[in-house]
């Protein structure tokens, strides 16, 4: 096997999520009951046999630090294993911020080249996806290729937010990258990036030392299109699963594609791996389901308690659900507690929050997202319709009244 160094993107902060990235990078926002989005690609590097990985963090990294724990948990510790956190630097030529995706490999290129990599594969760490990353490097070996970028068809919405390309030819596989818009207004081309590289070490240098004069430093938006000219650029098709959870509903929806009679996403089949020494998952004890409890088609993990109704949801441990208290289409991070005949509709609760006893939030199963930040409390018997953003670390005392419009933020 060629000498492969992963570098993952994984530390910014996604805007359209609100508060719950208030205090952490969207890469380990909470998925699946267990996980943090990150799994997903560390576990598909792991699974792949790529064992040398550096991650780029800037935005809040304490948790992204904890959770990486030097790679231990996809077992990347060892003489020629690791997995580095890889934050901004102020030296003597360097900026102290990440200015860009680019900028960001470029000021650590002492890393790279201290590796003497065959190949450098880029990624991003806040996608929900499948991926053997051989069948990709095995492709551009074959092509013989300076730069092979991975792509997915292009969704029929939402088009404007990707980068989208023409492959040429009809090869299954992929084919030469012959056109490349970096998120036009419009649906223009047919390929949406997925944001994966896979760049030989010289080609990477050169761009970036190009680049590195240039005023913007996005690969999307400046290395790819600069390549396509005078390098040998192409692009493999990934047809699997593919979550872009960059917005509340894509999140969400994400979420829900675990769930229901034929689940997109099969966790059972996909070998995720987490820390399972991050919250002490690991010492939860068995979820207690208690005699009043009625569960139809949800997912949920060790430490929770269940007396009430759970349908079409995920929980995550810590989570308890009183008796007589419904949570419909829901999603209900680490140690939320829903009391006794409160209602919890279409709503995501972070980490330590609290819905009161007889309180109703989110009222409409078609309407927009409500969410509760971390450890606040909402007081029993308020009424919050869709799409109410709770703020962060809210006492009920914050509450002035006992029912909020649609769209209201409490701050």
């Amino acid at each position: 096997m060629a000498n492969i160094l992963a570098l993952m993107l994984a530390g910014g902060r996604v805007d359209e999520l609100d508060v719950l990235t208030y205090f952490r990078p969207k890469s380990v926002l909470p998925f699946g009951a267990l996980y943090r989005i990150v799994d997903f690609p560390m576990s598909n590097l792991m699974n792949s046999g790529i064992e040398k990985v550096g991650i780029l963090s800037q935005y809040r990294p304490l948790r992204l630090i904890g959770h990486i724990a030097n790679g231990q948990p996809w077992d990347m510790v060892g003489r020629n294993r690791f997995a580095t956190i890889l934050p901004p630097f102020k030296g003597r030529d360097a900026s102290d911020w990440y200015k860009g995706t680019a900028d960001a490999v470029y000021q650590n290129l002492d890393f790279i080249k201290m590796n003497k990599p065959d190949l450098i594969l880029i990624l991003s760490g806040d996608h929900i996806y499948k991926m053997n990353y051989q069948t990709l490097i095995d492709f551009h070996l074959e092509k013989s290729a300076d730069v092979t970028i991975g792509f997915t068809p292009l969704p029929k919405e939402g088009a404007n937010r990707f980068g989208q390309a023409t492959i040429e030819g009809w090869s299954r596989k992929g084919g030469r990258v012959s056109r490349y818009a970096e998120k036009p207004k419009k649906r223009l081309l047919d390929w949406a990036s997925l944001t994966i590289y896979l760049f030989n070490p010289n080609v990477l240098y050169e761009a970036l030392e190009a680049n590195a004069k240039k005023d913007s430093h996005e690969f999307g938006k400046d290395i790819i299109p600069a390549l396509l000219e005078n390098f040998k650029v192409f692009g493999f098709k990934h047809y699997g699963y593919w979550g872009y959870s960059r917005t509340l509903d894509e999140y969400w929806q994400t979420s829900m594609d675990l769930v229901g009679k034929n689940p997109r996403i099969d966790l059972a089949s996909w070998h995720v791996m987490t820390n399972m020494a991050d919250r002490n998952i690991r010492d939860c004890q068995p979820t207690i389901i208690g005699p009043s409890a009625l569960i139809e088609d949800a997912l949920f993990y060790s430490g929770c308690n269940i007396n009430g109704t759970v349908t079409r949801s995920v929980l995550f441990p810590g989570v308890i659900v009183e008796e007589g208290a419904v949570v419909k289409d829901s999603i209900l991070f680490f140690d939320t507690v829903v009391k006794r005949e409160a209602r919890v509709v279409r709503t995501i609760t972070d980490i330590g929050a609290t819905i009161g006893a007889r309180a109703k939030i989110g009222d409409d199963p078609l309407g927009a997202l409500s969410v509760v930040g971390t450890r606040s409390t909402i007081p029993d018997e308020t009424v919050i319709h869709h799409g109410v953003t709770v703020h962060p670390n809210l006492d009920p005392t914050r509450f002035s009244k006992s029912e909020y419009a649609p769209g209201e933020v409490v701050k």
